[in-house]
Formats: C-alpha cells, sequence, structure tokens
C-alpha cells in the first residue's frame, strides 16, 4: 500500500437541503490494518464505505491518500453482458493487469470460491450465491492495497464465507488494508485492529474487548520459539487462545480458515518459530481471549517482551523485516 487514506471532517448528505448522513467523521486506514465498521440499518455505514472505496465523494472535509482500492457493494449488479470469467478477466484489466494475468487470476479466484463449474455461465443467469462469489473475486484478483467490503458475506455458502475470510487475512498479512461490514459478530473476530460504531451520524471507536469465538473447525498448532520469546504479533492477533505450555512452547488455537497465514507468520518470523504439531480441536473448547487481561500463562496480544501495548505492529507487520 503506497500511502494511508485519511479522512478529515469528512460529511455526507444528499441534496442542499438534505439530512447529514454522516458528519465530522475522522478515519485514518494505514497498510496492514483490519478495520470492522459497525452500527445499526441505516446510520450511514454503506455510505461511509462508499467514501472509503471513491464511490462518492465528501459533502464537506476532505479525503486525501488514494491507494489501489477495490469494492465489494451491498448489492452487486449481476445483469452484466458478460460470462463469469469474461468480467472477470475484463476487469483484471481494467486494473492493469494483462490479459492472459487476468485470465489465471479470474479461474483461481472461481476455483477458490467454488464457482469454476460457472465460469463459462452468463451473469445474468447465475444465482444470488454465484453472483455474489464473482463479486468477492473481483475485488480480489489484482491484490488491491485498499479492499471495502459491504456485507461481502451475505450470500456465500459456508466454504465460500471460509475463504472469504482467509482472503482478508492474506491481503492484510501482504501489507494490504481491509475495511468490513458485517452483520454477523463472529466474522473475522479478534483479527481486527481497530472497530468503529456509526451511530447519530458520527463515527467513533470502540474499545478493545474480547471477541467472540469464530463458529466453525479450529486447529492447535503447537509451536516452539527461544525462550522468553512471544510468538510474533501476526499470529498472536489470529488466535482464537494462545496458551504457553512451557517456556518456549506455545500453543495457538486459531479457526481453520486462519491456519495457513498462521503458519506462515509463525515460520517466516525472525527468528522463525519451529511447528511441533497441528490438530484439530472442538469449536465449543475454544475461549476467546480477552486482549486487556492476559490470563497467568497466556500470550496476550501486548505481551510481546519488551513492548508496550501500542508498540505492537498491526496485522501483517510483525513478522516481516
Amino acid at each position: 500500500m503506497n500511502n494511508a487514506l485519511r479522512l478529515e471532517g469528512v460529511g455526507r448528505r444528499y441534496g442542499l437541503r438534505g439530512s447529514w448522513i454522516l458528519r465530522g467523521v475522522d478515519l485514518d486506514v494505514t497498510p496492514g490494518t483490519l478495520i470492522r465498521v459497525e452500527g445499526a440499518n441505516g446510520t450511514g455505514k454503506s455510505t461511509l464505505l462508499r467514501l472509503l472505496a471513491g464511490i462518492d465523494a465528501p459533502t464537506e472535509g476532505r479525503i486525501t491518500g488514494r491507494p489501489r482500492t477495490a469494492y465489494v457493494p451491498e448489492r452487486f449488479p449481476a445483469a452484466l453482458p458478460f460470462t463469469a470469467s469474461g468480467y472477470l478477466t475484463h476487469l483484471g484489466a481494467v486494473h492493469g493487469l494483462a490479459r492472459p494475468a487476468a485470465a489465471r487470476a479470474a479461474g483461481a479466484w472461481l476455483e477458490r470460491l467454488g464457482a469454476a463449474a460457472y465460469a463459462g455461465t452468463p451473469m445474468a443467469e447465475l444465482s444470488k450465491g454465484s453472483s455474489q462469489k464473482v463479486a468477492v473475486a473481483q475485488a480480489l484478483l489484482a491484490a488491491p492495497d485498499l479492499l471495502v467490503l459491504d456485507e461481502a458475506w451475505t450470500g456465500l455458502d459456508a466454504a465460500a464465507r471460509a475463504e472469504l475470510e482467509r482472503a482478508v487475512v492474506e491481503r492484510t498479512a501482504a501489507g494490504g488494508a481491509v475495511v468490513f461490514v458485517d452483520h454477523d459478530p463472529r466474522r473475522l473476530a479478534g483479527a481486527a485492529d481497530a472497530t468503529y460504531t456509526v451511530a447519530g451520524g458520527a463515527l467513533g471507536r470502540r474499545p478493545r474487548t474480547a471477541a467472540p469465538t469464530p463458529d466453525g473447525p479450529h486447529v492447535r498448532v503447537e509451536v516452539q520459539g527461544p525462550p522468553d520469546t512471544a510468538p510474533p504479533a501476526d499470529a498472536v492477533r489470529l488466535a482464537a487462545s494462545v496458551d504457553e505450555t512451557a517456556p518456549g512452547t506455545v500453543r495457538l488455537t486459531v479457526p481453520a480458515s486462519r491456519s495457513d497465514v498462521l503458519l506462515r507468520a509463525l515460520l517466516t518470523a525472525h527468528p522463525p518459530w519451529h511447528v511441533v504439531s497441528v490438530e484439530p480441536v472442538k469449536p465449543e473448547s475454544v475461549e476467546p481471549v480477552d486482549p486487556e487481561s492476559p490470563e497467568p500463562g497466556r500470550v496476550g496480544p501486548g505481551s510481546v517482551p519488551g513492548a508496550a501495548q501500542d508498540d505492537v505492529p498491526p496485522l501483517g507487520t510483525g513478522s516481516r523485516r
């Protein structure tokens, strides 16, 4: 991500006499961060996301910085004169990919999202779920610096929802930023670097609290590293629970959809951590981490030796040199 995106005193209303939907919004979106936006229906969450994506312009205030941005809207216009593959290849070329590279990326993302069988299907004939997979794929195929997701998980099957979670974590681990809205409080639970609430036209940062445990399969990863050294901040942020079982030995429990990224963070750390074992666990046996009050023997996000809570790098930056 070449530069951060900054909103300063941003307000938005429609028409000269229209009510203010948002006003006085200040927000920094920096490389490698994952930001969740919450709020009741009709409070302006989608308006905020359109401003971040560059789809809409502020009525007052200013927005500076413009990273390469991709956007999944709440409602995707499916009736387009393309096949699924043709549409994605076209958009990949628009984003600067050579057509062969765009076609390969289109095929890869359709495969990951479970829609490869519909590559040659006209967009107008796709089901709502398959159309949503194409909407997600078009945002991911060019590896954007800023990914903006407005209820992007809605309409996806369980496997595609997990794949989108994995893609979000991969994007932030690669240094991109992601801002998302989703109605499910367990979506990417514990992974967000910051959560903001839209209410009364204003945007406020919510204090960090213990996150609910994500649903679905989990895996338990046991690793060994240098004594008196906490695992990489990237890995800690991904985990649902982190326990030190012996000096230099840590057990991390993580949603299966994040396990690949967790292992990459551990293996690419300096010094690297040795993976002793990886095994599945039952979701009901997983307890959420309270980031503010780690229990004895438990490694919290702020417990990296010699680092204060504010010094812990955001997701995707802690294990890279």
